[in-house]
């Protein structure tokens, strides 16, 4: 039976929901809190600490339709997509997971039941592979499924065995493939033909059974587990009836609003389907909070988009294209995931936006990729050549490996590598996204956490730490880390920089500097004053100035929040915060930078709430409940199943977990004191509260008084008097420019008759006192239309600085480039310049050396007009 992606995916989900499975909504793209992972590239990552026992969910299995990414770091499969039936960079996984519940046989049985019963693909299509020490999972296939023994194949550790990383959990795999019969070219897994497409696996089942340690020893897991993911776009295909995934229904939609939006009727071109993957991808980064950059996530965004615009422009598009797409992509995928439709303007405008950016450049750049090609003569660009691409015209590299491959050519990555330096660091971020899971601080001990009503209380010491290893005492003088059964101090989380404080002993303290998680418990960490021993009690104290600054500041920054969405819409969200006891910083999603008076409004509206003195609310709910109620989920934070909701009345409801005021009128007032862009599409907003923000208005205050008295005015009418002084300033530079320009004109008066002949064309080079550079650019122009035909240097020094001008008529441009000339002066006087080739500039440092850079331009010009 033929079914759409819609109803697959549905009926996966329904049907382990029906086996006691909970249905877990598909996470975001960005993994929260995981400092391993680029991105989410499998169905299991949201379930990772799960599955290390640094989590517990309230059940032990869950089903989910995961979207993944794999277009950075690891795994890329960027470079493969249009040109394979079954590479993407977005695909949504389907799995079921068993947390320490059932483990081989029933994830077995249920594999086997719903690909035959649910789907109904026959069996006698289905293979089997086992790792080959495996034979357990073997007799389960052979013996209770009744799988023929030659259809199913022992594979070895690189295939057949699954690992979460170097170290960490990991265990023996079963794939489940599907075979298409003889007609395709193929053989099955594990024979020399098992790259052929005859043979595709759909389905593999992870048996987590082992905990890898750093040296290779191989641990068993005291509740074994079961992760398993099968290719939502895969199993389409199947049953749909056709073999590569860009045959089904989702994208096949995709790519024929894709030829539309170009202009082609060519449906089987590969650059549709680039396309139509790239806007599934982009889409849903987006969604999850990315926008285009230069670095980290927000480059891989960038790389994805141009690759996309680019193939649109190969198919003939003359204008911007690929966010029209959009309406398609919610069409097909809206329903399953709503926050398409709910973020529709923010994604099509960030695509656009980067669209018609990359427009600027696209054509200049492939005019010299085009020249740089024609003059290859090995088949390989220098990476020099792809450098400057990168550098100046906004190619990534692979971009220009994608037009060399269409080309049979290669690029020199090394080559570029080197060129890169800096930069290729910068971009390539993904390469720190990596971890030995055995080598962190780890803790058995969940502390309980009493700082949301208190700032003191007594406690027992739990564990110890000192240079990252458990002991049992820290000596006076030792650095390390004290956890606490229960605390008031706030481990760092959400933005919210952890307490500081003191923890006092019988005969003296331990002092904390910072506090934070390690997994579930909350580790002080500081200096011993006196020995501290595990089992003693302390007396735990937080620095409460500290505290409630750091509770101002945080409200503060949900009033923002709240106002900023009111104010420029509900594209508004927020892409990162720091909050401190001295300031705090919003980082949020807005595409132009806010104005003043949006400024002045967003402090004026916030220091009303203030004023309201509302009283804070707070609420354990369910996460989906809190959701739908409207509270706000804040970018790249980790939320449990049960989550704390901190509401200001009707104004503001978001997910929090930080520590806050008991009232607004707690924050006491609230001051911008800088608004910037940091990345595209993302800006941040600098904010004091409380006494600070006090500080900072009485400091302006003061600074206004002595601008008053400097101007001889009073505080009301220093506005008014800089505006009189800037009209002066600028009347005074426009008098001094014409007198620039008369001096010029008088310097130059004579030069047009000193000009002198070079092979039959007239060229003027002359050194000019107390002229600047702007009225040797007026004077160069001028010459120029006395000669009709013929070339012109100028130079002039001035202090310890050089300008120089070349112009040359357009008739002589063929043979003399102005940039050329300018060049060979600026070069002896420590400079280098560019322009047109009608008219360049130059500066320099060594004005001493302006009569020889003068000389060596007039021997080139010899030279060059001679020859």
């Amino acid at each position: 039976m033929s079914m759409n992606s819609a109803q697959i995916r549905e009926k996966f989900l329904q049907f382990f929901a029906d086996r006691g499975h909970e249905r877990v909504p598909s996470a975001s793209m960005i993994p929260g809190n995981d400092p391993t992972l680029l991105f989410t590239n499998a169905g299991m990552v949201p379930f990772k600490d799960v599955f290390l026992g640094t989590d517990k969910r309230r059940y032990t299995r869950a089903t989910s339709a995961q979207r993944c990414l794999r277009a950075g770091g690891k795994h890329n499969d960027l470079e493969n997509v249009g040109y394979t039936a079954r590479h993407h960079t977005f695909f949504e996984m389907l799995g079921n997971f068993s947390f320490g519940d059932y483990f081989k046989r029933q994830a077995i049985q249920y594999a086997w039941e719903f690909l035959t019963e649910e789907l109904g693909l026959p069996a006698e299509k289905l293979w089997v592979t086992v790792f080959t020490e495996d034979d357990e999972a073997y007799d389960i296939w052979a013996k209770e499924i009744g799988v023929p023994e030659d259809r199913i194949s022992r594979i070895g550790e690189k295939d057949n065995f699954w690992s979460m990383g170097d170290t960490g959990p990991c265990g023996p795999c079963s794939e489940v493939f599907y075979d298409h019969g003889p007609e395709v070219w193929g053989g099955p897994p594990g024979t020399p033909e098992e790259d052929g497409d005859r043979f595709i696996e759909i389905w593999n089942l992870v048996f987590m059974q082992y905990n890898r340690q750093a040296d290779g020893t191989m641990e068993p897991l005291p509740d074994p587990s079961i992760d398993t993911g099968m290719g939502l776009e895969r199993i389409a295909a199947i049953l749909q009836g056709v073999h590569s995934n860009y045959e089904t229904d989702t994208f096949q939609a995709l790519i024929k609003a894709a030829a539309k939006a170009v202009g082609t009727d060519d449906l089987q071109s590969k650059s549709l389907r680039v396309i139509a993957d790239h806007i599934r991808s982009c889409s849903f980064l987006i969604v999850d909070g990315v926008m285009p950059s230069n670095e980290g996530r927000g480059y891989v965004l960038r790389r994805i988009i141009r690759r996309a615009v680019r193939h649109g422009h190969l198919l003939g598009a003359k204008q911007a294209f690929f966010y029209q797409l959009v309406d398609e992509l919610i069409n097909q995928m809206g329903d399953a995931y709503p926050e398409l439709k709910q973020k529709q303007q923010v994604i099509q405008e960030a695509l656009q936006r980067e669209e018609q950016q990359f427009a600027k450049t696209l054509e200049r750049g492939l005019v010299i990729l085009n020249e740089e090609i024609a003059k290859l003569s090995d088949g390989v660009i220098p990476g020099s050549v792809v450098f400057k691409l990168y550098d100046t015209y906004g190619f990534p590299m692979d971009l220009t490996a994608d037009i060399a491959r269409e080309q049979e050519l290669t690029i020199d990555e090394a080559g570029f590598d080197e060129a890169m330096a800096e930069q290729r660091q910068r971009a390539q971020q993904s390469s720190q996204f990596g971890v030995d899971y055995n080598s962190q601080l780890k803790s058995s001990q969940q502390s309980e956490f009493l700082g949301y009503s208190e700032d003191q209380g007594q406690s027992n010491v739990v564990e110890l730490f000192k240079d990252g290893k458990q002991v049992e005492q820290l000596a006076a003088g030792d650095n390390g880390i004290v956890v606490l059964t229960a605390t008031p101090f706030y481990a760092e989380s959400g933005g919210q920089v952890g307490d500081t404080g003191r923890l006092l002993l019988a005969d003296g303290e331990f002092e904390v500097n910072d506090t934070q998680y390690v997994g579930k418990a909350i580790a002080h960490h500081g200096t011993a004053k006196a020995a501290i021993k595990v089992n003693q009690t302390v007396t735990a104290i937080v620095d409460a100035e500290r505290r409630d600054n750091i509770r101002r500041n945080h409200s503060a920054t949900h009033l923002l929040h709240a106002e900023l969405r009111n104010l420029l819409g509900e594209h508004v969200n927020q892409k990162g915060s720091l909050v401190e006891a001295e300031r705090m910083r919003f980082d949020f999603s807005h595409f132009e930078p806010v104005s003043a008076n949006q400024l002045a409004q967003l402090e004026r509206e916030v220091n009303a709430q203030i004023r309201a003195n509302v009283d804070l609310k707070t609420q354990l709910m369910n996460i989906e409940e809190a959701k739908k109620a409207g509270a706000m989920a804040l970018f790249g934070e980790k939320y449990d199943d049960d989550v704390r909701v901190v509401s200001m009345g009707d104004f503001s409801m978001e997910l929090c977990g930080g520590t806050h005021v008991r009232a607004t009128g707690d924050i006491g007032l609230f001051r911008i004191i800088n608004e910037t862009g940091i990345a595209s599409g993302v800006r941040r907003i600098e904010v004091l509260t409380g006494a600070a923000a006090i500080n900072y208005t009485q400091q302006q205050q003061k600074m206004l008084d002595q601008l008053a008295a400097e101007f001889k005015t009073d505080r009301d009418s220093v506005g008014e008097k800089v505006a009189q002084l800037q009209h002066k300033n600028k009347e005074l530079e426009r008098d001094k420019e014409q007198l620039q320009q008369k001096l010029a004109q008088q310097a130059g008066g004579g030069l047009v008759n000193q000009a002198t002949d070079i092979a039959g064309i007239k060229v003027i080079v002359a050194a000019l006192e107390d002229t600047d550079a702007k009225a040797l650019r007026g004077l160069v122009d001028d010459l120029k239309n006395q000669l009709s035909s013929g070339i012109v240097l100028l130079g002039t020094a001035q202090a310890n600085k050089v300008s120089l001008i070349a112009g040359v008529t357009k008739d002589l441009t063929a043979k003399v480039k102005a940039g050329e000339l300018v060049n060979q002066a600026a070069n002896v006087v420590g400079g280098k310049g560019g322009g047109r080739p009608d008219m360049a500039q130059a500066g320099g440092s060594q004005p001493e050396h302006l009569s020889e850079a003068l000389a060596t331009a007039t021997t080139w010009l010899e030279q060059t007009l001679k020859n």
